[in-house]
């Protein structure tokens, strides 16, 4: 027994060794929350030591400890989704039942024609991107902010969404969409706008 923990000791530390930081920074920009992205990474590798034996190899050891990752991120997001009050899903900062009509103008054009991002793939490689989209995920509600992480992030569909959190896909589709209006708006006024300045 005591070299069996000798063992489990001894693969946990090189797991933090060599994936650590990557999968420490993988569950921070989906929780926002250091504390909580910590606590993740640990659940992670203790459940990694319990099912060491059940792996099959097929996949590198990242990818295999960040597939636990995910599901220990999505059953944070049920837990803390059952546990907020209803009514903190709906942003106070943003217009009431937008539609898509408000971008519209009644020939089909852009009303308000959305300032240019540039280069996503360029803004991607800038570290300070992600500071300004992580600050915008928190300006969102925790719901939005959760919904939205598992829909483009963890690259769920609608209905797996509305299994994992119990609620229904009329529900899912309003609020992605405040998300996603809600990241344009954070967005094309704390990064777009000043990187357009600077050029």
């Amino acid at each position: 027994m005591k070299s069996l923990n000798s063992q489990s000791s001894s693969r946990s530390d090189q797991w933090i060794d060599e994936h650590g930081d990557y999968l420490f920074r993988f569950a921070l920009i989906r929780v926002q929350n250091e504390s909580t992205a910590e606590d993740l990474v640990q659940e992670t590798l203790l459940a990694a030591l319990s099912a060491l034996h059940q792996r099959s190899g097929q996949s590198s050891e990242r990818t295999w400890l960040t597939g636990i990752l995910k599901h220990k991120i999505v059953d944070h997001f049920r837990r803390s989704w059952r546990e907020q009050p209803l009514n903190e899903d709906i942003p106070t900062d943003l217009p009431e039942d937008p539609s898509m009509d408000d971008f519209f103008a009644p020939d089909g054009h852009w009303d308000h024609k959305p300032a240019s991002w540039g280069s996503p793939y360029r803004s991607l490689e800038q570290s300070q991107f992600f500071d300004v989209l992580q600050n915008c995920m928190q300006c969102l509600s925790p719901k939005l902010a959760h919904l939205f992480v598992l829909k483009e992030l963890h690259d769920m569909s609608n209905e797996e969404i509305c299994k994992e959190l119990g609620v229904s896909a009329t529900n899912v589709w309003v609020m992605l969409y405040r998300a996603r209006i809600g990241l344009r708006q954070c967005l094309e006024s704390k990064w777009f706008e000043n990187d357009r300045k600077v050029r």
